[in-house]
């Protein structure tokens, strides 16, 4: 029982992408955070052996998102993201 729950349990742990986030400045009403996100993914398919697919679509995505607390009824927000695409080796 234990071999089939972690043989169904290992495919969907790496098939999961990984998110983290970091606050980096909460003063104030001044609030900062970063973030992002990696994705490692590769597709094979091999129905036609002469029209074979493989496709590499791993990426990696950050980005600064911010609060500020303009007067008691108004707050501000700001946000930048980018996205590296890692399939290539360059």
């Amino acid at each position: 029982m234990k071999r089939k729950v972690l043989a169904l349990l290992l495919p969907a742990l790496f098939a999961a992408s990984a998110a983290n986030a970091a606050e980096i400045y909460n003063k104030n009403g001044n609030k900062i955070d970063f973030y992002g996100k990696m994705v490692g993914e590769r597709i094979w398919s091999n129905t036609d052996s002469s029209n074979s697919e493989n496709a590499d679509t791993s990426y990696a995505r950050f980005g600064v998102k911010g609060e500020t607390q303009i007067s008691n009824e108004l707050t501000g927000f700001g946000q930048f993201e980018h996205n590296l695409d890692a399939s290539n080796a360059e």
